[in-house]
């Protein structure tokens, strides 16, 4: 007989192969765990809960802010205007605050023959006069002076970017900074390309795998037409990486200006009345009561389009037209901002002719005062041909915007300094008080982003009395009188925002690229005409009669500010 063989057992599972799962079937199921949806509803109940944490009530009502990392800010142009009127008082109000870090400091750069005690000394003056509060905490300044170092250094010398390597380096292990280094450009735009060059030569821009983080603040502004912002991008780009790259617009960093995403997003009511349908036009003002203060010869080569219509104007333009971002951060935030930029109808020259206004101040009276023209400011030529006043007709061609004017406009020497954004809804389909004394004005949203901080609605409301009087009232609010705390400078936000990492207030390449776009067709077209008859508005007064003009053809004027 043929012996029967026995029945093989099933062979354990070969070993995986690296990179092959090791678990090709389920594991099973411990013998206590729970099966049912009832066991496992009571396995929850008894399992021990961790103990909450009492709350301490002297929390209650506070906000902690973040602190940044320890790290050092080396500040070129450290002798500068700018540095004396906004950066340092920025930075000495972080610091009386508690908002910079123990282990910081400040590493002045500049090309005059200073010592330490020198420019400490300069900058307490400058405190003084620029403090956005005063009197200085002498406590708060001795410290915050304490972390101030000078060193000289001609940007075109490439020994001076040796020898700044080697004193970071021993900042980092003298303060334990952590290799966190913040370069803040705040010299004349011609010398930007120069320092990142340096800079990159160095090996300062190499972050550390350690943690040690790299950035680059460049002031505006940022070229001085397409061709050089892209040119100027490119040479930013070799050194650095966008995301490592902080182009400043201060206007973004006033605290009016970032409610508006809050106005808009944060509330139910009025986003979904924020379009075409309901909106009939929007007009954004930067107005300044001030002549060109001593600059003649650096607006002389600037003029109010590169001054403020690139990027004041256009910022504030994108920030009420933008769609709502999908999340709350840097890159989702400027997409949309790009997105508006890059809808902006192009400037061509008929247009520009159309829809474009510039103007330049003569002599006449400022708030009771007699002030020059422009053409009699220092460092100005006798027959300048610089614009001094903007106004433009743009409009977004989007499903949201289209066939709603945005009208732009900034001067100086204007009646009063001021910057709002006015939205003016349309007027009722069907007017049922036909018998009132005076016809109210269309509802008009105005955000005051400087001076008077605030937000007013205007809308009709009856008169008080017999038969049907209808009024336009306003309801008013103001920053100052609903807080009662004061807004930080811009400049204090931003700072901040650039030692934390958070780039949602700064400019993109992209974005400034796409602004010099729309205004660099607009400079060429004046260029190809002949000179235009300046000055052509008085001190004073509100701008150039074809401002007014330009509205009235559509039905529609300039509001009074």
């Amino acid at each position: 007989m043929t012996e029967t063989a026995a029945p093989k057992r099933p062979s354990p599972p070969a070993e995986p192969e690296p990179g092959q799962h090791e678990h090709p079937y389920p594991a099973p199921r411990p013998k206590d765990a729970p099966r049912t949806m009832r066991e496992l509803r009571l396995s929850r109940a008894t399992r021990r809960k961790p103990h909450k944490q009492e709350d301490n009530p002297l929390r209650e009502g506070l906000r902690l802010e973040r602190v940044p990392d320890p790290s050092t800010m080396v500040l070129f142009g450290a002798t500068g205007d700018l540095a004396h009127r906004k950066v340092i008082p920025a930075l000495y109000q972080l610091w009386r605050t508690n908002l910079l870090p123990h282990e910081f400091v400040l590493l002045a750069i500049g090309r005059r023959d200073y010592d330490d005690e020198t420019l400490r000394a300069e900058y307490q003056a400058s405190l003084e006069k620029y403090s956005r509060v005063l009197p200085l905490d002498d406590a708060a300044w001795r410290s915050f002076a304490s972390r101030i170092r000078f060193q000289r250094c001609d940007f075109a010398e490439p020994a001076g970017f040796d020898r700044l390597a080697k004193t970071l380096e021993a900042i980092d292990l003298e303060q334990n900074s952590r290799g966190n280094h913040l370069f803040y450009l705040a010299t004349q735009p011609s010398a930007f390309a120069e320092i990142v060059t340096q800079l990159g030569r160095v090996g300062l821009d190499h972050e550390k795998h350690e943690g040690g983080w790299r950035r680059i603040v460049i002031e505006k502004p940022f070229g001085h037409d397409l061709q050089s912002a892209i040119r100027l991008n490119r040479e930013v780009g070799k050194v650095f990486r966008e995301t490592q790259v902080y182009r400043i617009d201060h206007y973004l960093g006033k605290e009016t200006v970032r409610n508006l995403l809050v106005f808009r997003f944060g509330n139910g009511i009025f986003e979904p009345i924020w379009n075409r349908r309901h909106i009939d036009h929007v007009q954004i003002t930067v107005a300044e009561s001030i002549g060109v203060e001593n600059r003649g010869a650096f607006y002389e080569e600037t003029g109010a389009s590169r001054d403020f219509l690139q990027n004041h104007l256009l910022q504030l333009m994108s920030l009420v037209a933008m769609e709502p971002p999908a999340t709350f951060d840097a890159d989702a935030l400027r997409d949309e901002k790009v997105k508006v930029i890059r809808a902006i109808g192009e400037m061509t020259p008929d247009k520009v002719k159309k829809d474009v206004v510039r103007g330049e101040y003569g002599p006449g009276w400022v708030a009771g005062k007699s002030v020059p023209g422009y053409r009699q400011e220092p460092q100005v030529v006798p027959e300048s041909e610089t614009e001094t006043y903007v106004a433009a007709h743009l409009e977004v061609d989007d499903w949201r915007w289209s066939g709603v004017p945005f009208y732009l406009r900034t001067g100086k020497r204007l009646p009063k300094r001021a910057t709002e954004i006015a939205i003016q809804f349309k007027e009722v389909p069907h007017r049922l008080f036909k018998d009132s004394a005076v016809e109210p004005d269309p509802n008009l949203l105005a955000i005051r982003i400087q001076p008077d901080e605030g937000i007013m609605l205007r809308f009709g409301a009856k008169v008080p009395g017999l038969g049907i009087d209808v009024r336009s009232v306003n309801m008013d609010f103001t920053y100052g009188s609903a807080f009662s705390v004061d807004s930080p400078d811009a400049y204090e936000t931003l700072i901040l925002d650039a030692l934390l990492g958070d780039a949602s207030l700064f400019t993109r390449a992209d974005e400034v690229e796409g602004a010099w776009a729309i205004v660099t067709p607009i400079i060429e077209t004046w260029a190809s005409e002949p000179a235009p008859d300046f000055p052509n508005y008085e001190a004073g007064s509100w701008g150039p009669e074809e401002a007014d003009e330009m509205l009235a053809r559509e039905g529609r004027r300039w509001r009074r500010i």
